[in-house]
């Protein structure tokens, strides 16, 4: 007997795919910033997603190329279809 379903972000394309759904709709800042927070939120809060699957769909979206991870981990930018970070 199964007691819990499984959780819709337990898949990493999905919890990625989120990611960057909720990081198109935030206006960024200097050189296309989106701060980390931004995305965070919404996604632990809102969504009810856990931070394990945060950091796999954030990985998941740097391994495909769709975001760009500062090494700070502070923010992130979209990259476009090009291979390059999207204009602020």
């Amino acid at each position: 007997m199964k007691l819990t379903a499984e959780h819709s972000f337990a898949n990493p394309e999905a919890a990625a795919r989120k990611l960057i759904e909720l990081a198109a709709g935030i206006e960024p800042v200097q050189d296309g910033r989106i701060h980390i927070e931004k995305i965070n939120a919404p996604f632990l809060y809102n969504l009810n997603g856990k931070g394990p699957e945060f950091g796999a769909g954030i990985r998941y979206a740097v391994e495909q190329g769709w975001l760009e991870l500062h090494e700070s981990g502070t923010y992130v930018r979209l990259i476009n279809a090009d291979g390059e970070t999207t204009p602020a």
